[in-house]
């Protein structure tokens, strides 16, 4: 098993913010992303958010690719749909290349107390 820890911002307005979190509520993601997901190796995503920072946390097969997951992504076009609505709260990090959205974090630190 992989994780993966990715950052994003939201759009800094409460009412996006609600609008974003009410889409990932339990039990409201569309279906379809979330059997992609699963076919493409990710075995669980945890998202938290402080302010509009949010940190995504990605757990996956050992031989997941996320080049692999953009191809799939491009070819399917509920994924897209769902990208694009993403994208209305969504913004890029400062650093972010041209159309990135969650930009993956460096491990910095780890401890085994």
């Amino acid at each position: 098993m992989k994780r993966f820890y990715l950052a994003l911002d939201l759009i800094d307005d409460e009412e996006s913010i609600k609008k974003y979190e009410e889409y990932h509520a339990p039990g409201n993601a569309w279906p379809e992303v979330v059997a992609h997901d699963k076919a493409c190796g990710i075995l669980s995503i945890e998202i938290f958010r402080t302010g509009n920072r949010m940190i995504l946390v990605m757990e996956t097969e050992d031989d997941f690719s996320f080049e692999e997951k953009a191809k799939k992504d491009a070819a399917n076009p509920k994924i897209q749909e769902w990208e694009d609505l993403m994208w209305t709260f969504q913004k890029p990090l400062p650093w972010a290349k041209p159309g990135q959205k969650w930009v993956l974090m460096d491990q910095i630190f780890k401890s085994d107390y």
